[in-house]
Order: structure tokens, then C-alpha cells, then sequence
């Protein structure tokens, strides 16, 4: 099995919306093909970062691609003589110094990906049970708990039409949402909680994401605003590594917390758990292996927090793609992120799986399941060019 060609473009998921920090108007994120030559034909995997960080195109071409093509090809291989993604993922990563997880924690991401997605392939199993077979003792779930990002601002929505969009995903089959905060006054953001509330019944149908946007005054001020409504979770009141923000939020605050998403690397992750405050038998933790170095590197992050005393069940992958799908089903997680009606075709699951009383079954396809969705396949197709699967 050897690597044959490495390609990458950028995708723009442009969007009329914004969250508390955001305006995704001229949004974009990497996508990746990685070509094998399996000896008996040829195979593509396909990888994309998430939302949020803007497309890597330069590091993927100037730092990871040259590393991995240039290195001896049997280097790459496991001893079954299939590729290896954690030998990919050192070698893509050598010569770098530590430190400095950002950009190049997203670059990386689309590539990692697209190696399991073609490591899958060719195994002709799905990603799901490749995770679990490698990493969960043979155990998976057969469906996921899942619940829809949305509640964004938008130029004219209004209450009525946050409503209208919350009973939408409802009657798509979900039975938990989440809304942004922090992009309003308290009052109005407020009123936009209440308005939800009336349509889902109650708080433990509703999250709240503010985006990292609060101070700790504010973070305060807000939690005590909305404690009564007895959320499913206050997420990212505060910047991910301002720990000391919401250790001193978790002693005022006494409902759930999630944070997480815009951590990029295990020793980011390692770090909010020791001295975060964050509660492991009521907070979350939600990176995305999309944005953190890849599933290579998100699946060290959920081995080491749980032996610091992290049920698995407490991760929440952020970013609603079919990446995160997998993980939550291949190593038990406590469900997923979707996106069920932004940052298209990227977001969401396989088009034949429903939502239904809030989970989804998977794809019962070889990889990552992006043939399952055809206007991703048919986005990626035009993008990279290149074979089918």
C-alpha cells in the first residue's frame, strides 16, 4: 500500500449568520484527497477541517504533504501492511516545534482524516468500527444522541423566526437544540431563551453556546440570569484556556458546563482538566476532530481525560459532521453535535438516516461515510478531482 498523491483546496461555507464572535459571510475550511495505490487498484480518502478556523491550504502543501510523500513508503505502514495514521500523523508532524496549537492543528485535521477515511477503505470496514475495534475493545453504539447547532443571529430573524426554526428540528426528529448567546443584550438574549423554551418544553431540551465571549463578570452575570431554566448546558462562557474563569464560574454556577471546541491539542485538553473547575460528573467536553489535530490526536485526548477520571460518556464532539459521528459511535461517546441546516454540504449526516427521537444510526459504508452524503461527495469530487472511493 503506498501513498500516491496528496491534493487540498479550499471550500467556502459562506453564511448569512453569526454567533457572539463570528460572522461566517466569508467563511472557508480545507478539504484533502490522499491517493493509494493498494497493489490492487486505487483508493481515495477524503478529509475537511471544521467550521470556524478558515481554510490551511499553505501548511498542508509547504509542511505536511512534502513530509509524508517524501518519506520512505513502508515507513508509513502498520505491521499488517496497511497505512499506519499514527506513523503518518509523526511524520506530517516532525520538525515542529510544541506549542502553538492553532493553524496547524486545523491543517493537520483534514489530513488525519483522510487517512482513516482511506485506512476504512480499504479494510472495507466503516470508520465507526474501526475506532472501535482498535480503540474501544470491539464495543460501539448503534445510534448516537444528537442535537442540532443552530440559533444563530441573522438579519431579520426575530423571535418568530428562532422559533419557527427551533420547531423545525423538532419535527425533523430532534428532541434537544442549542442556541448562541452573547451576540445580544442579556435582555434580548433573554427573551430569545424563553421563546425557545416555549417550543421545546423545557430546559433540559436547550443548551446555550456564548462563543467564548464573556469576561468573567459577564459569564457570572449571565449564569445567574439563566439558572433558573435549569439548561442542558452553559457552553464556552469564557476563552477555552482562561482557566481560572470558569474554575471561579463552576463554584457560582451550579448547572452543566461544556467547553472545549476551540481546544487544539491533547495538552490543551489535559490542562482544562486539571485546573479548569470543570466537574466530571456534570460537565462536557467537546473538541472537534476536525479543528485538534485529527481523530489521531481526539482519541488521545479522550484516553488520557479518562484516566484522569473523565467518563468517556461526558465527550460531545463539536463541529456536526459525519467525523464526529463516528467517534461518538466507535469509542461510546455521550453523543454529537449536527448540523442539520448550516455550513452545507459539510454539515450533517448520510442522507438515508434519519433523526429519530433524537439519534441516528450510521452508515453501514467503508470510511469516513461521505459517499453517503451525495452533495458532499459531489463538492469534494469537483474541488480535488481525482477516482471514486
Amino acid at each position: 500500500m503506498r501513498i500516491t498523491d496528496i491534493r487540498e483546496a479550499t471550500a467556502a461555507v459562506s453564511s448569512p449568520i453569526r454567533n457572539a464572535r463570528l460572522d461566517f459571510g466569508r467563511m472557508t475550511l480545507s478539504v484533502v484527497a490522499l491517493e493509494v495505490d493498494t497493489g490492487a487498484g486505487s483508493l481515495t480518502g477524503y478529509g475537511y477541517s471544521a467550521v470556524g478556523r478558515y481554510a490551511q491550504g499553505e501548511i498542508l502543501r509547504s509542511r505536511f504533504f512534502p513530509r509524508v510523500l517524501e518519506a520512505e513508503p513502508d515507513s508509513l505502514l502498520d505491521d499488517a501492511g496497511s497505512l499506519d495514521p499514527v506513523r503518518i500523523w509523526d511524520t506530517a508532524m516532525r520538525n515542529e516545534k510544541p506549542g502553538g496549537h492553532g493553524d496547524r492543528a486545523v491543517a493537520l485535521s483534514a489530513l488525519d482524516a483522510a487517512v482513516w477515511d482511506v485506512v476504512a477503505k480499504y479494510l472495507q470496514v466503516p470508520l465507526w468500527r474501526l475506532f472501535a475495534d482498535r480503540h474501544n475493545g470491539g464495543a460501539s453504539d448503534a445510534t448516537v444522541a444528537v442535537y442540532p447547532g443552530g440559533g444563530y443571529y441573522a438579519e431579520g430573524k426575530g423571535l418568530d423566526g428562532l422559533a419557527e426554526e427551533m420547531r423545525g428540528y423538532l419535527d425533523a426528529g430532534y428532541r434537544t437544540v442549542k442556541m448562541k448567546i452573547g451576540g445580544a443584550s442579556l435582555a434580548e438574549d433573554l427573551a430569545r431563551i424563553e421563546t425557545v423554551l416555549g417550543v421545546v418544553g423545557g430546559g433540559d431540551k436547550l443548551a446555550v453556546d456564548a462563543n467564548a465571549i464573556f469576561d468573567l463578570e459577564s459569564a457570572v452575570a449571565t449564569g445567574e440570569a439563566i439558572g433558573d431554566y435549569g439548561l442542558m448546558w452553559y457552553e464556552e462562557p469564557g476563552d477555552p484556556l482562561d482557566y481560572e474563569l470558569h474554575a471561579r464560574l463552576a463554584e457560582r454556577y451550579e448547572g452543566p458546563l461544556a467547553t472545549g471546541e476551540c481546544l487544539m491539542s491533547l495538552v490543551d485538553a489535559r490542562n482544562l482538566a486539571r485546573h479548569a473547575g470543570l466537574r466530571p460528573e456534570r460537565d462536557w467536553i467537546q473538541l472537534d476532530p476536525a479543528l485538534c489535530y485529527g481523530p489521531t490526536e481526539y482519541i488521545r485526548v479522550v484516553q488520557a481525560l479518562e484516566s484522569m477520571g473523565w467518563s468517556r460518556r461526558r465527550h460531545v464532539p463539536h463541529g456536526g459532521h459525519q467525523l464526529g459521528l463516528n467517534l461518538a459511535a466507535g469509542l461510546q461517546l455521550g453523543g454529537c453535535e449536527s448540523y442539520p441546516g448550516v455550513f452545507q454540504p459539510f454539515g450533517g449526516f448520510a442522507d438515508d438516516i434519519p433523526t429519530e427521537d433524537g439519534r441516528v444510526r450510521l452508515p453501514d459504508v467503508p470510511g469516513i461515510g461521505i459517499e453517503a452524503k451525495a452533495g458532499l461527495y459531489a463538492a469534494l469530487r469537483e474541488l480535488l478531482g481525482g477516482g471514486g472511493p
